[in-house]
C-alpha cells in the first residue's frame, strides 16, 4: 500500500499501518505479553461506544442531521479495528487502560466507522487487541495466544451485553479488520445454528477473508432487503488481484455495498450516495463505483480532490467509509425489514 495519498492517511493512519507488509521484517523481536488487567464490563469505561454516555459514535455528519433520528428497534454491537500498531511496543496485546490507544480508538474507528450505525443503539467493547504483527509474525504461537485473549474479551463483553443490556431486542453484528476476525468467531460460538441466530438482523463482517465454508446454517446476504445473514467485502484496486487472494481461489463470501448483492455486475459511482472521509461532516457523493470480482471489491479511482496522485491499491483503509451512506441506509432498511418480519 502507498502511504502517499495524504487524503486518506490523516484518517486512517491507524487502519493504513494495519495494511503494511513493513511488519513482517520485524514480526520475530517482541517478547511475549505482559500481565494485562482484565476489563470490568460492567464499568462504562470499558465500553468505547454504549449508549449509556456520550461518545464519538453518537456523531452524525452535519448533512444528515437534519433527518436524523435514532431508531431503537435493534442494537448494534461493534467490533473496532487494529490500533496497537506502534513499532515501539513490545506487548503482543493493547494494555486495556493505555490512554494512548483507547484514544486512537475513539476517534478513528469508534468515531468514523461506529457513527455509520448510530441511527441504533452502539455498543462497541474495548478489547485486548492483538497488536498488528500478530497477523504477519513467523511466530504461530504467539499470534494465536494473542487473538485468543482478544477474543475472550470480545466473547465476554458480548455475553455481559446480552445479560444485561440487550433485553429480547434484535441484534446487528458490525466489524471491521481485526473486528471482522473476530466477528466471525463470535457470530458461530452465538449465532450458527443457535437460538440467538433468530435475533439477527444482519452481520457487516468488513475488511476480512470469509470463507464460504465456515459456517453451517448462516448465509451469505444476496440483496438489500435479506436478513439473519452476512455481508462483506474486502476493497481492492480495478484489476489488482493480491497474491493471497488468488491463493483463495474465490472461495470468500464478498457483497457489494452499492446494489447489495452478490453477482458481477458493475455499480457506477451515482449509485454511491456518500462517503465521509478526511472531514467528517463532508459527505462526498459519487466518491467510487463497485464491483464483485472473485472474493473481492474491485474500485475504480475514488473522485476526490487531488485523487490523480492516487497509486494505491489496497483500499482497506475506506471499506467502510468510502461506502458510508449506503452502509447506513441499509442498516435501516434490514432493521425495518426485520421488524416487519416479526409482525405479520
Amino acid at each position: 500500500m502507498q502511504r502517499s495519498f495524504l487524503l486518506l492517511l490523516p484518517l486512517f493512519f491507524i487502519s493504513l499501518l494495519s495494511c503494511s507488509p513493513k511488519y513482517a521484517k520485524y514480526s520475530d523481536q517482541y517478547p511475549q505479553n505482559k500481565s494485562l488487567e482484565m476489563p470490568d464490563y460492567s464499568e462504562l469505561y470499558y465500553w468505547a461506544a454504549h449508549p449509556g454516555k456520550k461518545d464519538p459514535s453518537d456523531s452524525v455528519p452535519m448533512a444528515l442531521l437534519k433527518k436524523f433520528s435514532r431508531d431503537t428497534v435493534a442494537d448494534v454491537f461493534f467490533l473496532h479495528p487494529t490500533t496497537l500498531t506502534s513499532y515501539d511496543d513490545t506487548s503482543w496485546n493493547a494494555d486495556i487502560n493505555d490512554p494512548l490507544i483507547n484514544a486512537k480508538t475513539d476517534y478513528v474507528p469508534i468515531l468514523y466507522q461506529a457513527s455509520v450505525f448510530n441511527e441504533c443503539r452502539v455498543y462497541a467493547p474495548r478489547y485486548r487487541q492483538a497488536h498488528l504483527r500478530a497477523y504477519y509474525s513467523a511466530d504461530t504461537i504467539a499470534n494465536k495466544k494473542a487473538f485468543d485473549l482478544a477474543y475472550e474479551d470480545i466473547r465476554t463483553s458480548f455475553q455481559y451485553y446480552l445479560d444485561h443490556f440487550n433485553n429480547g431486542r434484535p441484534i446487528i453484528i458490525a466489524s471491521h479488520s481485526q473486528g471482522s476476525t473476530h466477528a466471525q468467531h463470535l457470530l458461530k460460538d452465538f449465532f450458527d445454528g443457535k437460538p440467538l441466530q433468530n435475533k439477527l438482523v444482519v452481520a457487516y463482517v468488513i475488511g476480512m477473508y470469509i470463507p464460504g465454508n465456515y459456517f453451517e446454517d448462516l448465509k451469505m446476504c444476496t440483496d438489500s432487503l435479506q436478513t439473519g445473514c452476512i455481508a462483506g467485502w474486502r476493497t481492492y484496486k480495478n484489476g489488482y488481484e493480491p497474491d493471497f487472494v488468488i491463493k483463495e481461489k474465490n472461495s470468500g463470501w464478498v457483497t457489494n455495498p452499492l446494489t447489495w448483492n452478490t453477482t458481477e455486475i458493475y455499480a457506477p459511482y451515482k449509485l454511491n450516495k456518500g462517503g465521509v472521509i478526511t472531514n467528517f461532516n463532508k459527505l462526498r457523493t459519487g466518491i467510487t463505483n463497485a464491483q464483485v470480482h472473485g472474493g473481492v471489491l474491485w474500485i475504480g479511482r475514488p473522485h476526490l480532490p487531488g485523487s490523480f496522485l492516487l497509486n494505491m491499491k489496497n483500499f482497506h483503509v475506506g471499506d467502510i467509509n468510502l461506502f458510508y451512506l449506503n452502509i447506513r441506509e441499509n442498516v435501516r432498511q434490514r432493521t425495518r425489514a426485520y421488524d416487519s418480519l416479526q409482525h405479520r
